[in-house]
């Protein structure tokens, strides 16, 4: 409930910045020029807005607990792998953290290469070797040195745009042809709303199929880069450590991109995040 709740309250506080930034502007969203840069500022800005808030929204959504000064020997040895993998990978060091979760699973996000987070669930370090978790880093790591968080938020921002401009343009097409019949009274404002957010849906749809295409490809990438990190049969033992555990990824939908392993309930492949760990695993053969 509490995930739900700041999923809306985040969102809606973006919908209300976005639309001063309208208003101080001059926006007319009724023309056709306004109405690709109302769906620009809400395309692009709500897509980087989320990706500026992403290590907070994270923290707050899995619980996870910022590794200051570690209190074990498991703290030490993971804060200690995360810099030297940062400095081996040329960047910044990513903040550490830890979440309570009995998912085999870990994240990467942040807006800025060498602003990040890590974290790792409790699950994958209770049920993993040093090794295999050492790849499980290296894998998120990549993630981070390839910038793959902020491209993926500019693929979803230019996406986001077309899927408001063109859900509005052809509303208005439908509502012109019902304007021009004999009634002439077109759909009305709630006919209107209707018709576009089902578009919007509708176009959407298409939308999550580019991205998930997209993130499906930076997961090989990413793998390869855990390789180059670590070795390639301590990335192959890692995902077949996932194999065996069948259980898929509970992660909040704000950084389920860049886990380890898929999202709960994913069933079509095309709007898979994840490949599949048998494919991945014979890709990481062929290097």
């Amino acid at each position: 409930m509490f995930r739900i709740v700041l999923f809306l309250a985040t969102n809606m506080a973006i919908i209300v910045l976005l639309g001063i930034v309208m208003s101080l502007l001059g926006v007319d969203s009724r023309s056709t020029s306004g109405l690709l840069v109302m769906a620009a500022i809400f395309g692009m800005g709500g897509s980087f807005i989320s990706l500026a808030m992403s290590k907070w929204i994270a923290k707050k959504s899995t619980g996870a607990q910022v590794i200051v000064n570690p209190r074990n020997q498991t703290e030490q040895w993971l804060y200690n792998t995360v810099r030297r993998m940062a400095e081996q990978a040329g960047i910044g060091m990513p903040e550490v953290a830890i979440y309570e979760s009995p998912d085999l699973n870990a994240f990467a996000t942040g807006m800025k290469k060498n602003d990040a987070l890590v974290a790792v669930s409790t699950g994958l370090l209770q049920n993993m070797s040093k090794d295999e978790v050492e790849a499980v880093l290296a894998h998120e790591i990549s993630h981070v040195a390839c910038g793959d968080m902020v491209t993926m938020a500019l693929i979803q921002g230019v996406l986001n745009t077309f899927v408001i401009l063109l859900s509005r343009l052809a509303a208005n097409v439908i509502n012109n042809f019902f304007s021009s019949d004999e009634e002439g009274g077109g759909l009305g404002f709630f006919g209107y709303m209707a018709v576009t957010i089902v578009l919007e849906i509708v176009f959407g749809l298409f939308a999550s199929i580019i991205v998930m295409w997209f993130s499906r490809k930076r997961e090989y990438t990413a793998d390869r880069g855990a390789a180059y990190l670590t070795s390639k049969d301590k990335m192959v033992s890692a995902l077949r450590r996932l194999q065996v555990h069948h259980e898929p990824s509970h992660l909040p939908d704000q950084v389920a991109a860049f886990g380890i392993r898929p999202k709960a309930g994913v069933m079509a492949d095309l709007f898979r995040s994840h490949p599949p760990l048998e494919d991945r695993i014979k890709a990481l053969h062929n290097l």
